[in-house]
């Protein structure tokens, strides 16, 4: 998912997109260590969209902490 789009979402559309996320890289890395993982790739993609996820929603909260001591 590109930044761009993750920007549209509310927080708590972030939220769950990375729980999401976490609970399939999880999944992935058994699969990896069983051998029945085919798309290695995924595994990069997937910790990348993670980081992105969290940037964005701590630079949200970050926006809104300024806001409220403003």
């Amino acid at each position: 998912m590109k930044s761009q789009e993750i920007r549209k979402l509310s927080v708590e559309e972030i939220q769950v997109k990375l729980t999401d996320s976490r609970d399939e890289l999880m999944k992935l890395r058994f699969q990896q260590v069983t051998g029945q993982l085919t798309d290695t790739n995924r595994l990069r993609y997937l910790r990348r969209d993670i980081a992105r996820f969290e940037t964005i929603l701590n630079e949200s909260q970050q926006t809104a902490a300024q806001e409220g001591e403003a």
